[in-house]
């Protein structure tokens, strides 16, 4: 049986730890540089089928940022916008690998929570992915294999202790998974169930427009949430999610949270945030806390006060005030929104039409889903009821 030694587990007085197979078989993944932790090989491992999946689904490049056992962003590999480039830190304006393009947008979905990451890449990892991953914090990323130009681009991060898997892609694990729990062997049959276009028929509101587009977003966000730990909501917008909610106890509580964060990812893209005088050599992180204290109502206070912008600007930056933002987020429309189960109330659909909702895309089975039907036709909300509950534990 092969076993692979780990330094210890969650927490670092849980040793030993280590990695085998059920089975008795050879473990499916090589570390090629670094050393890997326990929750790292959580994070890496279940992005990596988040990303497989979403290959499968879509036909693009896929990529994720993981961090504690949920996405904090997955994309498909389209296109970057000049205001992607900018929000994202993107230098220099020669095109990008589709691979790289869905990585950028995968951390740029919540780059305040993807702070080190675990990347995850569908497809072989290139030297465009790599030199942007190259200048992110990051712990790791999972491919199924790498060029050598980005291996050897890879293996100068963090001192060269930068943690790089290979995984096997034609590795399929048993139709049987198990957990250990206080010394109890839970089973249950793997979740193999397949998502695709077919779970969309169900159109249940008044409104049947659902073009391309959106399926490819429901189909993202149905994706995302079949690896975000329950309950989770995602808001996705052109073909990336832009807010995940995940872990929380009450449903509302994930769509206030996902929304919130889909909030902020437009509102990067306001002229006043984007025209932000940061001084030269401030790093990535400490501008995305920036950015972030510049949204926050209190925080933006204090990043402002006197004495206080010199640290991070070059001219201290006139405010955005909370009319500015609620002008600039009105116009926000088409976004999709998926949760991996039933909207128990409309004030769901409530919460999720003010950051811009067009399309929601949910299992169904509520005892009040007319109220929730009824919520989504007042606003004109298309929504689909896959039938398919996809809780994560």
């Amino acid at each position: 049986m092969e076993k692979l030694e780990l330094k210890y587990g969650c927490n670092p007085h849980q040793k030993p730890a280590c990695l085998t197979r059920k089975d008795g078989g050879d473990l499916p993944l090589r570390v090629l540089n670094g050393r890997p932790g326990y929750i790292n090989f959580l994070d890496a491992l279940n992005a990596w089928q988040l990303v497989r999946e979403l290959r499968e689904a879509a036909g693009l490049p896929a990529a994720a940022s993981f961090k504690h056992v949920s996405p904090a962003g997955a994309a498909l590999g389209l296109p970057l916008t000049a205001e992607d480039r900018r929000a994202f830190f993107v230098t220099g304006d020669e095109p990008l690998s589709p691979l790289a393009c869905a990585y950028i947008r995968a951390r740029g979905a919540d780059r305040l929570c993807s702070y080190g990451d675990w990347a995850a890449l569908s497809d072989v990892c290139d030297a465009d992915t790599a030199r942007y991953l190259k200048d992110e914090v990051s712990d790791g990323v999972i491919a199924p294999g790498y060029t050598p130009e980005a291996l050897a681009i890879l293996k100068t991060k963090k001192k060269g202790g930068y943690s790089i898997v290979a995984m096997d892609p034609a590795y399929v694990p048993p139709q049987q998974e198990c957990k250990d729990v206080f010394g109890i062997t839970f089973e249950q049959g793997r979740n193999f169930v397949r998502i695709d276009e077919s779970l969309l028929g169900n159109i249940v509101t008044e409104s049947r427009d659902l073009p391309e587009s959106a399926r490819r977003d429901m189909i993202v966000a149905l994706i995302t949430l079949k690896y975000t730990q329950s309950n989770s909501v995602c808001y996705v917008f052109d073909g990336q999610t832009i807010g995940v909610g995940a872990g929380q106890q009450s449903r509302i509580h994930c769509t206030r949270l996902a929304g919130t964060k889909a909030d902020n990812w437009f509102l990067r893209r306001h002229p006043k945030v984007l025209s932000l005088p940061f001084r030269e050599g401030i790093r990535r992180p400490d501008r995305d806390n920036a950015i972030d204290c510049y949204l926050s109502g209190e925080e933006q206070d204090a990043l402002l006060a006197e004495g206080s912008w010199q640290q991070t600007f070059t001219a201290r930056p006139g405010p955005l005030t909370a009319a500015e933002k609620r002008a600039y987020l009105s116009r926000v429309s088409g976004v999709t929104v998926g949760s991996d189960a039933f909207f128990p109330f409309g004030d769901n659909v409530e919460r999720a039409r003010r950051s811009g909702v067009s399309y929601i895309v949910q299992p169904g089975g509520s005892i009040r889903d007319d109220h929730v039907i009824a919520a989504a036709d007042k606003y004109g909300i298309t929504m689909c009821f896959t039938g398919l509950r996809l809780f994560h534990h």
